[in-house]
């Protein structure tokens, strides 16, 4: 039985030597450490044997089988150290290559253009205000001369929110950026030179043209002496910043009701340069904004002089500027979050 063990031991040796790979450790253990391997069947079969003979071929029987076990954790060790050098010489990593560049972000087209129109005005003196997306009907309507049941109150799908019994007041998300007019004309006294970009929300079906959120800029100025020429120098001046000093701009008049008298301003259509286009309904021109000078009784009621102060205001879609000067023809693409439209900027 002694020279069995030793058969057994170097057949064992042998094999584990040819073992090449860590999945072949396990059926190399099965099959000479386990249950079933003959250097089990020798170690059950010693309660047959004397006394004297079980101790000796029982010490060596166990020598063996904790010289086996200490040959495979060797050669486990060592395929894996083999192993892992050869995962790291394939997935070696060249640090003097450059790195993966990280993609980043933009900013918004709508953004952007925010940024531009806000950098041509406070360049021309504006300070930048903003003000509360809920407001009182006091000042988004009533304080700008549109009081309850005025029919130009129809020209905004207003979306309403509460009605506070206490005050007697309503509110409501802004439908335009001019109630900051009254704020800051409340709180400072003139001369008064500001723009208001913000959200604003019209309660009104979307299209190509429509919806439901935008963003206006709101332009004030008061001091004594302003007229209808600086209102028209300054506009002038921003549209050919905005758009080009080659590009023709038209001022007429229009309808406001919190200005008096009221204008709008138009740029020359940029697809077809005045002949007239789908683009420009064939007229040549294209509105971006509306404007005015400050009518006396919105003056009044922030308790300043309208026989001592005089001021212009304006307001802009900032949507459309983009869309003008880009061609793009549905303002839906901007709040799409389509990064195939939103890359191009």
């Amino acid at each position: 039985m002694l020279k069995q063990l030793e058969e057994l031991q170097l057949e064992a040796l042998n094999e584990l030597g040819q073992v090449s790979e860590l999945k072949g450790l396990e059926s190399w253990r099965v099959r000479c450490l386990g249950k079933r391997s003959k250097l089990t069947q020798v170690l059950r079969s010693l309660a047959s044997l004397p006394l004297e003979e079980r101790k000796k071929i029982g010490a060596l029987a166990n020598g063996t089988k904790v010289s086996l076990e200490s040959s495979l954790a060797e050669k486990k060790k060592f395929l894996e150290e083999d192993h892992l050098a050869s995962f790291l010489s394939r997935e070696r990593l060249d640090i003097t290559l450059p790195g993966q560049p990280i993609p980043a972000g933009r900013l918004h087209p709508v953004t952007q253009t925010l940024e531009e129109i806000c950098s041509i005005f406070t360049s021309m003196g504006f300070q930048v205000a903003e003000g509360p997306d809920v407001e009182w009907d006091y000042y988004n309507f009533e304080a700008l001369n549109i009081p309850p049941q005025h029919p130009a109150r129809d020209m905004f799908a207003t979306l309403w929110i509460d009605y506070e019994e206490t005050t007697g007041q309503a509110r409501l998300l802004r439908t335009h950026t001019s109630p900051m007019q009254i704020r800051v004309m409340e709180k400072e006294r003139p001369p008064i030179r500001m723009i208001v970009p913000g959200r604003v929300y019209r309660y009104e079906a979307t299209d190509a043209t429509h919806e439901s959120m935008f963003y206006q800029v709101e332009g004030l100025a008061i001091d004594m002496n302003i007229t209808l020429a600086d209102l028209k120098g300054i506009l002038f001046e921003f549209c050919h910043c905005l758009f080009g000093e080659e590009r023709k701009v038209r001022f007429r008049c229009d309808y406001f009701p919190f200005v008096e008298p009221g204008a709008e301003i138009a740029i020359e259509c940029s697809s077809c340069h005045g002949a007239g286009c789908r683009l420009c309904s064939y007229s040549g021109w294209l509105e971006i904004l509306g404007a005015g000078m400050v009518h006396p009784d919105v003056l009044r009621r922030v308790d300043i002089d309208p026989e001592v102060y005089s001021g212009f205001a304006f307001g802009m879609g900032v949507e459309r500027i983009p869309m003008l000067r880009y061609g793009i023809d549905d303002i839906r693409l901007f709040y799409s979050n389509d990064l195939r439209f939103l890359k191009q900027f």
